[in-house]
């Protein structure tokens, strides 16, 4: 397990003073980085091998906003391996040891060179400290869309379910958006997905899925379908899903 301490400062927070989501997701972030250190064989292996770890899905739980000023502990670790994949919990603390997010996320194994899947050898998998997974309630990794979402321009509202789905105006990927893996960062995605979220709607709980890395200058189209319970936002790259998130109220 490894652990990194924040403050509540006032560029993590929103206009009431509270601690944005964006800004708990780069503390989740910066901690699993970070990690990479504990762990001396894996960290040299992924050197030699230039590859590297990508999120490809993350769930969070939101328990309690934290406020301004707050100081928090952020924990992250390794509770599942496989060749190709590694599982991890992530979990922001109070002051009192009390969790306000509760997160698993999987990350994919890649070779930089070719941004192809690669596998690790057991030996390096066998070196991995592992730990419990936490508790949380564990949902599906994958987020299911109707079949005709990626073809939609514009669909009015369907009186009998109180759905609406609604493509926005595309959205260019500009420097500030790429992180040291070159393409965007992941909070990046969550952070715009936020701003076309109704007025007034509180998150309980956020899904996000990953499977295109947008890179500078890609041009990401944005389709929105506002259910009843949650807000679906997919961000489309060349025709095809670069990420899907979904919001739960």
């Amino acid at each position: 397990m490894f652990t990194l301490d924040f403050i509540v400062t006032t560029s993590c927070c929103d206009a009431k003073g509270n601690l944005k989501l964006y800004s708990a997701l780069q503390m989740m972030q910066d901690c699993s980085e970070m990690w990479i250190d504990t762990e001396p064989v894996v960290k040299e292996y992924f050197q030699q091998q230039n590859m590297t770890q990508l999120l490809a899905s993350r769930q969070v739980e939101v328990v309690r906003v934290p406020q301004f000023k707050e100081r928090l502990t952020v924990t992250t670790s390794v509770y599942g391996i496989e060749p190709m994949f590694g599982f991890r919990n992530t979990f922001i603390r109070d002051a009192q040891g009390l969790p306000c997010y509760k997160s698993w996320s999987m990350g994919a194994f890649v070779d930089k060179s070719t941004g192809r899947l690669k596998k690790i050898e057991k030996s390096v998998m066998d070196s991995l400290t592992m730990e419990p997974h936490l508790d949380m309630e564990y949902k599906e990794r994958r987020i299911k869309l109707p079949k005709d979402f990626g073809t939609i321009h514009d669909l009015p509202a369907d009186e009998s379910s109180g759905n609406t789905a609604v493509a926005y105006e595309p959205l260019t990927v500009k420097p500030s958006y790429i992180d040291y893996n070159r393409h965007m960062n992941n909070a990046c995605y969550v952070r715009m997905a936020m701003d076309l979220l109704p007025e007034n709607f509180k998150i309980r709980e956020m899904r996000v899925e990953y499977r295109a890395a947008a890179k500078l200058g890609d041009v990401l189209r944005p389709l929105v379908l506002n259910h009843q319970s949650s807000v679906i936002t997919v961000f489309m790259l060349s025709g095809m899903p670069a990420a899907i998130i979904e919001f739960s109220r």
